[in-house]
């Protein structure tokens, strides 16, 4: 696929969605391009929020949306730039400009003007303009993004932005054929490339740490000065963060009180009582001279641990009374350099596994960690593997894609002829692509939080990680069984099949759109859990099907505009809606609501003794292939490889003496097998002896 294709494509897929939503093409086409950046971690949580108008002076007004960085104080604000009539079209910098200036003008309206007296409390807009008055003092910078279908001139090298109230803004131009190059890159997500003689002017000194090189990394020991490390992170916010770190540390308090203190009454004490950071990179470059040994550049720079440490350096500059020096804080650094991996995969493994054990003090736990938890391997080992009927007159079976690592799906149609593409496209329809976020929001929905799914993607992907860790640890795995996928699917049909409905009501009014259908399906399940004891909606019945049954299809109809005037009513608890989507209160508000569901439903629902016999063979057919895994994972070993195993337990004395019978077993593969107990014994003892340092 190159960028012609994928710009053909996602254009299309814009007018299908609008079709299907009846929002219109402009808004498909900015939640489109909103989503692949929240994907690729760009933007860390996106609301649509248009309003366009007249100002003072006659100021032109425009905004499509907007993103708030909590942990950074970053206020993303998005514009669209919309006309696929002409693939030619060429954005000059003239017209840039003033779609720029659309967006400044709409905040210093806000900000200072009665505008905000004007905008309906009832449209997703009076949000925004709630949300930038709240966060006024607060803000340190603004970042302007124009979405638009036309290409870039060559004139356009960087667009200069003044400080809006007073603070720092810059604006980013992105196309159809930038996109293609973010969700095409090798990492699937931004690349942050750092020039340390940016910030200092020899670079940052360092000492090759050479005793700790493997092939795959290489160590370093830096000090970066206080005021450059506050710099960096000023500029690049929390991209700064490796993403799984973001989303825990965005969860929690972003200033450290003790961080701070030492920063504003001790400051050369900063380095002995700090811990540092640690960070990854590729591509590094130094220089040394008469002074020593010094990083001056970076690319692909994260930070792995040290979040706080960082944004305590940065924030505490904006938000004590009294000026912040940082000229005499250092911070150590220990920079680990990836090497070229051999594939893109087994480089973000690397890190996320440095990162595990960089944070293992700060309880973040394993599924924080995630795209290569057991969980989302099985996930996608049953995507793989299980077909579903063909829907819409298709006379084969298809397959749901489940997306564990970022930009799974566009990578694996990149290097396909256009007969193989169209064949995986056949096979894998791009409605029937469900990725990790999508997962934690339909399964938060169905077991009744969509308070903590109307806080974001992000956050409430962090909350359904613990969940699953946590049953995982518990469970050793055997509760996600084909039958868990199977309704997680079934619950992704139902949700989207709700998205597109409630846009084609009446009542709607082209907002909240998000917190109405997980309200609505979180009432609707709760309803069923009381109005039917002992039984639950047939969500297999749906996977069997692959739609969604009419009786349920009408109740959800008929609950969201109940739910719309629940969460829009003027006596709600918040005044602001989209903040009062997320309070536990709104959900118990919602749950006050009255309805019967009617007797018709109780045909799309499964009995109890229904639902445990299915458990019961789904679990039965999990621990047969957890068995066959572990045989596998065996006999995959060759016997040579075991007696080198049995040597190196034998000498670290880590081997039981019922290990050592199933080593000898071992040892004489192919000609003998283990047993599937010595297989288990074997595996326990595979993993001790790769915690010893063994390397096979």
């Amino acid at each position: 696929m190159d960028a012609q294709e994928f710009r053909k494509d996602f254009l299309e897929d814009i007018k299908a969605d609008a079709l299907a939503t009846g929002e219109g093409s402009c808004a498909s086409f900015v939640a489109a391009f909103a989503n692949k950046l929240q994907e690729t971690e760009y933007l860390f949580d996106f609301t649509p929020s248009f309003f366009e108008g007249i100002g003072k002076r006659n100021s032109r007004l425009r905004v499509d949306g907007y993103a708030y960085d909590e942990f950074d104080k970053t206020m993303s604000l998005v514009i669209a730039d919309y006309d696929v009539t002409n693939d030619e079209r060429v954005l000059a910098k003239t017209q840039a400009g003033q779609l720029q200036n659309k967006l400044i003008s709409f905040v210093e309206n806000v900000l200072n003007t009665p505008l905000y007296k004007e905008i309906e409390m009832s449209r997703p807009c009076s949000d925004l303009v709630d949300l930038l008055r709240k966060k006024r003092g607060e803000i340190r910078k603004y970042q302007l993004l124009i979405f638009t279908t036309a290409n870039i001139s060559s004139t356009i090298k960087i667009l200069e932005s003044p400080e809006i109230d007073g603070v720092p803004s810059e604006c980013q131009i992105w196309n159809i054929e930038r996109l293609f190059q973010l969700c095409g890159s090798d990492a699937g997500r931004n690349i942050i490339e750092l020039d340390f003689k940016e910030y200092t002017p020899q670079g940052i000194p360092c000492l090759d740490a050479s005793g700790t090189a493997t092939a795959d990394f290489k160590s370093y020991l830096c000090i970066i000065p206080g005021t450059v490390l506050a710099d960096i992170y000023d500029k690049y916010g929390s991209a700064l963060l490796e993403g799984n770190v973001r989303s825990f540390l965005s969860t929690k308090v972003a200033v450290n009180k003790k961080i701070r203190t030492t920063i504003l009454q001790q400051p050369e004490r900063f380095f002995a009582y700090n811990n540092g950071i640690s960070a990854t990179a590729m591509d590094v470059q130094f220089e040394r001279n008469e002074q020593g040994f010094f990083l001056i550049s970076a690319r692909d720079f994260q930070i792995i641990n040290g979040g706080q440490t960082t944004a305590s350096l940065s924030n505490t500059r904006y938000t004590s009374r009294e000026k912040v020096d940082l000229m005499s804080i250092y911070v150590q650094m220990k920079l680990t350099v990836i090497e070229r991996a051999r594939d893109d995969e087994e480089a973000t493994k690397l890190v996320q596994d440095i990162s595990r054990s960089s944070n293992s003090q700060n309880k973040v736990s394993d599924a924080d960690f995630f795209s290569t938890h057991p969980f989302h391997v099985l996930m996608e080992r049953y995507s793989q593997r299980l077909g579903a009927r063909g829907t819409g007159g298709l006379q084969f079976e298809t397959k749901w894609f489940y997306e564990r690592a970022r930009g799974q799906f566009l990578q694996s149609q990149m290097r396909l002829s256009p007969a193989k593409k169209k064949k995986f496209l056949l096979q894998h329809p791009k409605n029937q692509l469900i990725t990790k976020t999508d997962l934690a929001k339909f399964r938060n929905t169905w077991d009744g939080v969509p308070h903590i799914v109307s806080k974001g993607a992000q956050t409430n992907f962090t909350e359904f990680a613990q969940k699953i860790s946590d049953t995982w640890d518990k469970s050793e795995g055997e509760l996600f069984t084909e039958k868990y996928y199977q309704e997680s699917v079934a619950m992704c049909l139902i949700f989207r099949y709700t998205e597109s409905m409630i846009p084609k009501q009446s009542w709607y009014q082209q907002g909240y759109r998000a917190n109405i259908v997980t309200y609505t399906i979180a009432l609707f399940h709760k309803l069923i859990q009381e109005q039917f004891p002992k039984r639950d909606l047939d969500l297999l019945g749906i996977w069997t099907r692959q739609s969604v049954p009419i009786p349920v299809q009408r109740t959800l109809t008929e609950l969201s505009e109940l739910v719309y005037n629940k969460l829009t009513d003027p006596l709600r608890g918040v005044e602001n809606v989209t903040q009062w989507c997320k309070r536990e209160g709104c959900w118990n508000s919602i749950q006050t609501i009255l309805y019967t569901l009617g007797a018709d439903i109780e045909d799309c629902l499964a009995t109890q003794d229904e639902m445990q016999s299915t458990m019961r063979k789904a679990k039965r057919n999990r621990r047969i292939e957890k068995e066959v895994d572990t045989m596998t994972r065996v006999v995959e070993i060759q016997g040579m490889q075991w007696i080198d195993i049995m040597e190196f337990a034998i000498n670290k004395r880590i081997v039981a003496p019922d290990e050592l019978i199933a080593l000898r077993v071992a040892c004489q593969l192919p000609n003998k097998i283990p047993n599937l107990v010595q297989s288990k014994k074997l595996i326990a003892l595979l993993d001790r002896v790769y915690e010893e340092g063994y390397k096979l």
